[in-house]
């Protein structure tokens, strides 16, 4: 009996040894689907490389990643996912843009990390986690809060992403006195602004207060005609700030038109949302303060400048993002076992990456980010 008991303890420790030695030497297959020819090409390097760097940094052999070439088409997409599947993959990074999610709700065995930043209309399998419009819309609102920001107008322009900052407006709860949609072209954009602001009445009011006062026997009105003379407008205008969902010259084209009349930054606060550190605005100093939610500017400054020593060239903006990608997953697998199981994301969580926190539930990502100024040359953060 006392033989029989030693040789089932010694099985069971065996056995325990090999299902650890198992674990220790299970492979971790990660897919990376990204365009690796043609236009997009240099983008799905640079994420190939950053995901190498990340793996180089948690240092574990067993992990392996499958890059495959979607050539920025949905149907190579599906075609390169369904390979992914075959090779045991039932986690994948990418793809990249949202128009390359059309099929893969066909494979809704495998869970897909998108670095696309929209939410809505995604197949149920599709992961966001792009720097999406609610995470920086959240993000706003405590700035909002800090400085007492209590008549804000939100200018959306007319473009295919205006569902998905309308959604995030709504989910988001944020108090706002006025959504205005715009749209692009320069004269009715122009036109629209005028309109916003009621330029054409305070620019009235001026020619109307200087015939008055030239009418009238009050004290020292030559010297406030004078004073008028030099103003556009007068008057109050209805709104202590805006916030401005467009980027680069469309961004640009929006404050020039307020500043054309008359609402200047240091009137109200121009808000926008996140512009990767864009640094054609540092020459802007007419449009200054502008603030905007972004990601976490030093190490975002100390992942480029380790991509550059090693690669020697820049990375693309969401090769920082698939750095952390490749972090959280290797969190969450480390937290389940190294079971590989798609529903990892779906259960509440938090991971502190590189470019902010990411919060997890129920399979969608969201950021906690910090707010930046772009004043006197420089970005100055704010939280």
């Amino acid at each position: 009996m006392r033989i029989s008991l030693k040789i089932i303890i010694l099985l069971i420790v065996i056995y325990s040894i090999n299902i650890q030695t198992l674990h220790a030497e299970q492979k971790i297959k990660i897919g990376l689907l990204v365009p690796l020819s043609g236009k997009q090409s240099n983008i799905g390097k640079s994420i190939l490389q950053s995901v190498r760097l990340a793996i180089n940094k948690i240092n574990n052999s067993n992990i392996e990643i499958l890059p495959k070439d979607t050539k920025n088409n949905p149907l190579e997409t599906l075609i390169k996912a369904k390979e992914l599947k075959l090779e045991g993959v039932k986690i994948v990074i990418g793809p990249i843009f949202n128009n390359n999610l059309a099929y893969l709700d066909e494979l809704n065995e495998m869970v897909f990390l998108s670095l696309t930043n929209k939410n809505i209309k995604n197949p149920k399998n599709i992961i966001s986690a792009g720097i999406n419009a609610s995470s920086q819309i959240k993000t706003i609102m405590k700035f909002k809060k800090i400085k007492d920001i209590n008549r804000t107008i939100f200018l959306i322009p007319n473009t295919d992403f205006k569902e998905e900052i309308e959604y995030a407006i709504s989910q988001s709860k944020i108090k706002l006195k006025h959504v205005h949609i715009y749209e692009t072209s320069p004269t009715k954009l122009t036109r629209q602004i005028e309109k916003i602001t009621m330029y054409k009445i305070r620019k009235q009011n001026v020619i109307d207060e200087i015939k008055r006062l030239e009418d009238s026997n009050e004290e020292n009105k030559e010297w406030k005609i004078k004073n008028l003379k030099k103003k556009d407008t007068l008057g109050g205008i209805n709104f202590d700030s805006v916030i401005v969902s467009d980027f680069e010259e469309g961004l640009k084209s929006i404050f020039t038109s307020l500043l054309y009349t008359d609402v200047s930054p240091q009137r109200v606060y121009y808000i926008t949302l996140n512009q990767w550190f864009d640094e054609s605005f540092l020459k802007e100093e007419s449009l200054q303060p502008v603030y905007f939610p972004s990601i976490n500017k030093e190490n975002y400054d100390i992942f480029i400048n380790n991509y550059k020593k090693i690669y020697n060239e820049n990375p693309n903006q969401l090769s920082f993002l698939s750095y952390d990608l490749m972090g959280l997953i290797y969190y969450l697998l480390y937290q389940n076992n190294f079971e590989i199981d798609e529903k990892i994301f779906y259960k509440k969580n938090q991971f502190k990456g590189k470019v902010g926190i990411f919060e997890i539930n129920k399979n969608k990502i969201n950021h906690i980010l910090n707010f930046y100024k772009v004043e006197n040359k420089e970005f100055i953060k704010i939280f």
